[in-house]
């Protein structure tokens, strides 16, 4: 990984070296940019037709879409940022759909991406449907991924109650229960590298402990889980597919399965998964996404 000369603030980098690890050998440089009145702090690499991953509710941000990046950077431009209050981006006062919606739009000018792939995952991945209604022509197709806003949503209990463990003691045991809802086989994923495990662990139970990044998480999970009425779904126009884990125990397979009879998206369900195919199965969740294709088809 190659980074920006432009120091991160130290109060913005409080994952500091576990950071690094999450992202240690990958083809990207690391810049923070001013979008939306915010400091954004966004990750580049590759060349070729542009794909922009959002990540959902994850205290360490677009670090999270390690696993997929240097696979995606041979064939692609890729483009990740950290949401505003999340990862190492600047606080925000607020992060609900306008709010998104206004720092999508800026991120999209200020970066220079014309019509990329949109791959979103979990609550903003509910929150880019909503966006895409409206701005449906700033996109060349939209992936939505495990989002539970294209369809009626009610949080598990059994994940309401790890995640309320977590947001109240954010320690790295806690973590680790809140992952194993989110992993179909969470040792599994684990021993294929423990080290970057370690800093994901360590960088995700950091950032939790930190005020504003509790904040932005509170405000995510209640705008991502608020359901897009139909009507809004059917009017964005860019080609929408859906990528979903057959195990996600967070948002059931079921949401989309409705959600894609309903709409008529195209649904590729990734076997032997649960909330985070591209974590667990990387390959398998490009497949599902169409984003192995080479570049320029």
């Amino acid at each position: 990984m190659t980074t920006s000369p432009t120091p991160t603030p130290r109060s913005l980098d409080t994952g500091g070296d576990a950071r690094r690890r999450l992202l240690a050998g990958l083809p990207v440089t690391e810049r923070r940019l001013p979008v939306a009145g915010t400091s954004t702090v966004v990750l580049e690499g590759g060349h070729g037709p542009p794909v922009l991953l959002l990540h959902g509710g994850i205290e360490c941000g677009g670090a999270v879409w390690a696993p997929i990046v240097s696979a995606l950077a041979e064939r692609h431009r890729v483009v990740v940022p950290d949401l505003p209050g999340l990862g190492a981006s600047a606080p925000v006062e607020r992060l609900d759909a306008a709010a998104f919606a206004d720092w999508l739009l800026a991120l999209l000018e200020r970066t220079g991406l014309q019509r990329p792939v949109l791959v979103a995952h979990s609550l903003a991945g509910s929150l880019a449907a909503g966006f895409a209604a409206r701005h449906g022509h700033l996109l060349g197709r939209l992936v939505l991924y495990a989002a539970p806003g294209i369809g009626t949503y009610r949080m598990p209990v059994g994940l309401r109650w790890v995640a309320l463990r977590f947001t109240l003691r954010p320690s790295e045991r806690n973590a680790e229960r809140f992952d194993r809802w989110a992993f179909s086989n969470l040792d599994r994923a684990r021993e294929r590298d423990p080290e970057w495990f370690r800093a994901f662990a360590a960088d995700t139970s950091s950032r939790a402990t930190v005020p504003h990044t509790k904040r932005t998480m509170g405000q995510l999970l209640k705008a991502g889980r608020r359901r897009v009425p139909d009507d809004e779904l059917r009017r964005i126009g860019v080609p929408t597919s859906l990528a979903w884990g057959r195990g996600d125990r967070f948002v059931p397979l079921a949401l989309a399965q409705a959600a894609s009879t309903r709409l008529g998206w195209p649904l590729r369900v990734i076997d032997g998964t649960g909330h985070v195919p591209h974590v667990e199965q990387p390959p398998a969740f490009l497949q599902a996404a169409g984003l192995h294709e080479p570049a320029g088809r």
